[in-house]
């Protein structure tokens, strides 16, 4: 891998790499059982889970590599783990963002002045499948897909959702989001091939509805244009990604998206940091979807406190 010398660099290389997958028709932010072997998001080496761009791009090297361990280090963490990385072994990077204030002219008033400038940075990681004498559980296992209608996962779907104020309506054959009523249209959970489709689904709808005004209120219309609505669905489908991650679940693109491929790849390869936007967007709406159920979950234990005192 070509080191990235800049921030322009290093989103070049994230965007083709995603166009490249969009363009053979394969979205990467699709986490099938049989690459993987098991579900979620993309870990450092002590197990904390990557986020945002970093999950993306991950996702993207390891389709494309077809590694199957979730597992990320550097060689330095790896030797201190007591092994080492292969000889020929092929590099990514870990993306994190980085500041500096550019001094300014004094004001009238003799304030100090300046210009917050952000930027990209990177350093270099490999996949645990390229490292030798990782303990077991760095590599992957094999986990069989869900056959059955009813997901083996279903607790943790219904709890997930179930926390989520949102109206959703059961019936027909669309799915979508309704800004004008608020509501999330879904087909019944029978007509879905599994319940982690049904899961899947509702998982975008939900984004939509995490995007309305009086919630994040989520807008790309500024900067993108007649390309909005492209970027607002390519922001749901990482949400869905994002949820399905942590619950544990494969993620398909929906029949009724596979007309996006082509204006994604349009959109992306006109503006480089628009994956970067979709993503952070992506990952706000997540947590924002997410802090309902662990809100719920810790309610208990705050009610006995009260109780106590």
């Amino acid at each position: 891998m070509k080191t990235p010398r800049n921030s322009r660099e290093i989103a070049r290389e994230v965007t083709n790499a995603i166009v490249s997958r969009l363009e053979a028709g394969t979205t990467p932010w699709t986490r099938s059982w049989s690459l993987t072997g098991e579900g979620g998001r993309p870990l450092r080496h002590e197990g904390t889970p990557y986020n945002g761009i970093n999950c993306l791009w991950l996702w993207t090297i390891a389709d494309g590599r077809g590694y199957r361990s979730r597992y990320w280090m550097t060689a330095r963490q790896a030797d201190e783990l007591g092994a080492r990385v292969r000889r020929k072994a092929d590099p990514s990077m870990s993306i994190y963002a980085s500041s500096f204030r550019k001094a300014g002219q004094p004001g009238l008033m003799g304030e100090a002045t300046g210009q917050l400038i952000r930027f990209l940075r990177h350093y270099i990681v490999y996949n645990a499948d390229e490292i030798e004498g990782l303990p077991d559980y760095y590599y992957a296992r094999d986990v069989p897909p869900t056959p059955t209608l009813l997901s083996q996962r279903q607790d943790a779907i219904d709890a997930f959702f179930a926390a989520i104020p949102a109206r959703v309506r059961h019936g027909g054959d669309e799915a979508y989001y309704s800004p004008i009523g608020d509501y999330i249209q879904l087909p019944r959970p029978g007509s879905f091939k599994s319940g982690d489709a049904y899961a899947s689904t509702r998982g975008h709808e939900s984004a939509h509805w995490s995007g309305s005004k009086d919630r994040l209120n989520r807008t790309f219309g500024k900067r993108f244009g007649d390309d909005a609505y492209c970027v607002e669905e390519l922001c749901a489908e990482l949400t869905a990604s994002y949820i399905c991650a942590e619950l544990g679940l494969p993620t398909e693109l929906h029949d009724s998206h596979a007309s996006y491929l082509a204006h994604w790849v349009r959109v992306l390869r006109a503006d480089h940091s628009a994956i970067f936007t979709a993503s952070a967007k992506a990952e706000q709406a997540f947590n924002y979807l997410r802090a309902f159920s662990l809100a719920e979950a810790a309610a208990p234990a705050g009610d006995a406190l009260k109780a106590a005192a």
